[in-house]
């Protein structure tokens, strides 16, 4: 098997694999099983119980993980070029590095199809979605066991009749009834209430003349709606039942496209295909979205950062740049400055969505992409419903363009893989306190502490330059009890702002008292207690009881040694918390080996707040606490 050949895998048909035009020997249907569910999981990994489930249902053998590993290890032998199966704890996951896979394509040609659909390319669209359909190879997982292909194949079926709707579709637009109608009466007797379906033999049969069979067909499907389900047909097919009647089902005129030159080339050098726009109801109308936020208009350094996010954006770098760090450090403004700097870049559009959702829960991606589709001018009838589809017809619209996406307070990778556009000329910044290393080709750039310099140019620009200079002191000591991060400084300087008289003195001399110092750090709906809440539930709850004790009794820099001894537990636990902690910013950790910690002065304050109230352990020294973190 030569290593340079590529894999080939299929699933729309008999489970098969072949690499070099060579078939590869799978051996049996559980084999064939334990492969297809990987593939199919997409690089998600599968744990041992889904696999015995997908191989033997709900009573397993005895023997089933020593079967399942046999299984794993023939496929190991039989693939080991070309893709990587892993085992991660108590589950297998596959990795193919973009060998071929049948069920891939068709989602992309499917998805490319929808959209020039939508985009009124109609013999496009048939092209592609016929492709797409080509790719079945009869009864889809033939040679896999039952439970699998009882789990897969309705969602198989549906993904292909879904596609054979919009091609049929596209047909009609295109003028081909006559062609239509056969195969849309084989099908509405396989699918008898399907109303799209319906919907389209009432169209081809009225364009053919037949207007009386049309209606027949909308009666038919009346009375076994009302016979079945106890419903009417639905708005849609009424309407066409009304246009009938009426003789106003005209076939669609096609949508003019304006070819309005070429763009700006990419970022490799090559020049662009000529931009059109649709200038009807298509998936992207005459409006450029333009989603971003305001820029701030006092934003103050962060000048290496935001020429290296500029570069990364516009000189042809990684395609994802991720802004990373702690509560209150300025992500977003960051991102949306550098975002707006480089809009001329992104000469189709720019697209901008807060993913931290109501009451802090993370936005679903399927509400997002609706967002995105809706802004590129698909109409809400168009919307495909299930997140797939969204996500396919959303990278075909982006394909060809030039765009940005700003992705602000994301909560982790799975929630923004689905919004990440595919090939072309699109680019992607992220802000989140994650620093998204799962996700590839990405460029991250960490934000820390301000420096001193940035902290006090930054209060000058909201209170004013002459009340700065006219007590420095003050405003150093503000910028330093502010652990010089931009939300704190921001506060501060809002409420001097709103006080014009009140010395920058006096604003210090709040600060200083520990106990009051987050009190101090509200204003309106900017709170920096607030926003160290969101990383403190983040962790579990032992980890956030040694958090406190960690603020109560630990010096300023320590080790993880040091941490064991406070907490009271073996030193591999206290890594794990300690690393839990700098995981979403809490905790500051240095460069060195072995690393040394930092809680900054203003989350130390808050963990002690929140540990407050909590008992004390029996027998620990001097009555001081000690956390489980195991």
């Amino acid at each position: 098997m030569n290593s340079f050949d590529p894999f080939v895998f299929r699933v729309l048909g008999p489970v098969e694999a072949e690499t070099g035009g060579r078939p590869v020997t799978l051996g049996g249907a559980k084999q064939r099983t334990v492969l297809a569910a990987m593939l199919l999981a997409g690089g998600r990994p599968l744990s041992d119980d889904r696999l015995k489930a997908l191989l033997w249902g709900c009573e397993p053998p005895a023997t089933a993980t020593a079967q399942l590993y046999t299984y794993v290890s023939q496929l190991r032998k039989r693939l080991h070029t070309g893709v990587h199966l892993e085992r991660r704890a108590n589950s297998y996951r596959l990795e193919t590095y973009g060998a071929y896979f049948d069920r891939t394509a068709f989602e992309s040609l499917a998805g490319r199809g929808r959209a020039d659909l939508t985009a009124g390319r109609y013999a496009a669209a048939a092209d592609h979605l016929g492709q797409a359909l080509a790719l079945r190879r009869g009864s889809v997982l033939s040679n896999v066991t039952a439970h699998l292909k009882e789990r897969e194949q309705p969602f198989l079926d549906e993904a292909f009749l879904s596609a054979r709707e919009s091609r049929i579709e596209a047909e009609l637009a295109l003028g081909r009834h006559d062609a239509a109608v056969p195969q849309l009466m084989r099908l509405v007797m396989e699918n008898p209430l399907r109303e799209r379906l319906l919907g389209q033999l009432m169209t081809a049969l009225h364009r053919c003349g037949r207007q009386a069979e049309a209606l027949a067909v909308y009666e038919r499907c009346r009375r076994v709606l009302r016979d079945e389900l106890g419903v009417d047909p639905g708005r849609a097919l009424r309407d066409i039942r009304q246009s009938v009647l009426t003789g106003t089902l005209a076939r669609p005129a096609a949508r003019e496209v304006v070819v309005t030159g070429t763009a700006p080339a990419l970022p490799d050098g090559a020049p662009r295909p000529p931009v059109a726009r649709v200038r009807d109801r298509g998936a992207w109308s005459g409006v450029v979205p333009a989603m971003l936020p305001a820029d701030v208009a006092d934003f103050t350094g962060r000048r290496p950062e935001l020429e290296g996010i500029a570069a990364a954006l516009c000189q042809g770098g990684p395609r994802h740049a991720v802004v990373s760090g702690a509560a209150g450090s300025g992500k977003s403004a960051l991102a949306v400055r550098a975002a707006h700097r480089s809009r001329r870049s992104f000469p189709d559009g720019q697209l901008y969505a807060d993913l931290s959702g109501p009451s802090e829960r993370p936005r679903s991606p399927t509400e997002v992409l609706g967002w995105f589709l809706r802004a590129m001018g698909v109409a809400e009838h168009n919307l495909p419903a299930s997140p797939e589809e969204r996500g396919q017809l959303y990278r075909s619209l982006l394909a060809d363009r030039r765009m940005l996406v700003l992705l602000d307070n994301a909560a982790d990778d799975r929630q923004v893989r689905p919004l990440l556009p595919g090939a072309g000329g699109c680019r992607t910044l992220i802000t989140s306190r994650d620093s998204f290393t799962t996700l590839p080709g990405a460029r991250t750039v960490t934000l820390g502490p301000m420096g001193p310099g940035e902290g006090r140019r930054m209060l000058s620009a909201i209170v004013g330059a002459e009340r700065t200079e006219a007590e420095p002191d003050a405003a150093a000591r503000i910028v330093e009890l502010c652990d010089r991060l931009p939300l704190a400084l921001r506060i501060v300087a809002a409420r001097l702002a709103a006080h014009p008289h009140r010395r920058l003195a006096a604003a210090a001399a709040r600060l200083e008292p520990e106990e009051r110092r987050l009190d101090e750090l509200r204003a309106g709906d900017l709170d920096i207690r607030a926003a160290l809440s969101c990383c403190h539930r983040r962790v579990t709850g032992p980890v956030r009881t040694a958090l406190g004790v960690l603020a109560s009794r630990c010096p300023d820099f320590f080790s993880a040694g040091e941490a064991a001894n406070v907490l009271g537990c073996l030193e591999e636990e206290a890594e794990d918390a300690l690393e839990s902690l700098a995981g979403t910013r809490l905790l500051e950790v240095s460069g060195r080996v072995p690393p040394r910690y930092r809680l900054m002065p203003l989350v130390r304050l808050f963990a002690r707040e929140q540990s407050r109230g909590e008992p004390a352990s029996p027998g620990t020294p001097d009555g001081g606490r000690r956390a489980t973190v195991c």
